[in-house]
């Protein structure tokens, strides 16, 4: 387990130990708890990373014979 040093001015302390206190805990406990949280958080690379999995996943068939021509993909249609 590794120890860190937290710079915080007094007001923010003494409010932090008030609230800690109210909810039967230390701010020692308030603070790992929210950086526990804080690194089990997916980031955003970790989600598109993931999202990107399962898209390939899901696509079970592709065949280049499926394309849209151009005049389907920009919607134009030849006028007559």
């Amino acid at each position: 387990m590794k120890n860190i040093t937290v710079s915080l001015d007094d007001d923010s302390y003494r409010r932090a130990r008030i609230k800690a206190a109210t909810a039967d805990t230390s701010v020692s406990a308030l603070v790992r708890d929210f950086l526990t949280r804080f690194a089990g958080e997916e980031s955003e690379f970790e989600k598109l990373q993931r999202q990107e999995e399962e898209l390939r996943r899901s696509v079970t068939i592709f065949r280049a014979s499926d394309r849209l021509s151009r005049e389907e993909l920009h919607d134009r249609h030849a006028v007559s």
